[in-house]
């Protein structure tokens, strides 16, 4: 149940983080908003480094720098997807993905589920494609190169929570650390060759600065509920994300949740509470 709680905590942060990202890169280069995003969540980590300690040994280190390469190209992807738009179809398709590969990995690494997580997890999936699909998926139709993007952020998630997961679980925060010291050197170097493509606008300061926080957050309870629970598990409840960013999107942008999502939501419910009882 804690781990439940905290992949939930998990999905909730993202979702959030998701939306301001992609509200941030709408109104500069997505490169400068991840270099403000990244860096804030480097500081969120180590101010928790005091608190929940570290230990930096080699396969915290290592797994933490796979997580932090992955975790750039995730945050440039994904910020680039939801600023092309709309974000209620592409959403469902990031999700998804991200969710597939670490349910695929623990499921290899010998993970079972009982009779009620055999029913819970496709219905956690059927979830996330409900609650991110707006009443406009039929005629808003992405790009080939929006769905593309949406794919290859939603793998690069899925790398960065596998790569967080298979870190010792003894090391602490040490794995997130390394993990964005390492997104925000590969986003600055990244920046700094591509500064003539950047353009003069200043990013949206305030909006990425909260997107790397929340995104800080999120990583931390997912690797905290991973330490706790099942890969399988808490990946699916964490790519319920869309939820958040959805409803977001409903509340700032006004766009329209339909009957689908409401759903979506309700059957979302169903599956956490069959997944609580595995």
């Amino acid at each position: 149940m804690i781990a439940l709680l905290l992949a939930l905590g998990s999905s909730l942060a993202y979702g959030c983080a998701d939306f301001l990202g992609g509200l941030g890169a709408r109104k500069a280069h997505v490169l400068r908003t991840v270099m403000v995003a990244a860096p804030a969540s480097l500081v969120v980590e180590l101010l928790l480094w005091p608190l929940l300690g570290a230990s930096f040994s080699a396969g915290a280190v290592g797994w933490g720098a796979a997580s932090g390469v992955a975790s750039a190209a995730a945050f440039a992807l994904l910020y680039r997807t939801l600023a092309i738009g709309p974000m209620n179809v592409l959403s469902p398709v990031t999700a998804l993905v991200s969710a597939a590969l670490p349910v695929g990995v623990g499921l290899v690494q010998g993970e079972h589920l009982a009779a009620a997580g055999l029913i819970g997890l496709p219905l956690a999936l059927v979830a996330v494609v409900l609650v991110s699909a707006g009443p406009g998926v039929r005629s808003a139709r992405p790009s080939r190169a929006a769905l593309l993007l949406a794919s290859g952020a939603g793998t690069a998630i899925a790398l960065q929570l596998v790569f967080l997961h298979q870190a010792p679980s003894d090391s602490g925060v040490a794995p997130l650390i390394v993990g964005r010291a390492v997104a925000s050197a590969v986003t600055l170097a990244a920046a700094g060759l591509m500064h003539r493509k950047l353009g003069s606008e200043r990013p949206a300061y305030a909006l990425s600065a909260a997107a790397g926080v929340l995104d800080s957050v999120a990583n931390l309870l997912f690797l905290l509920a991973a330490r706790s629970g099942d890969l399988t598990v808490v990946a699916v409840i964490t790519a319920l994300y869309p939820a958040g960013t959805v409803l977001l999107a409903r509340g700032v942008l006004a766009e329209r949740i339909g009957r689908g999502q409401l759903v979506g939501l309700g059957t979302a419910a169903v599956a956490v509470s069959l997944l609580a009882l595995t």
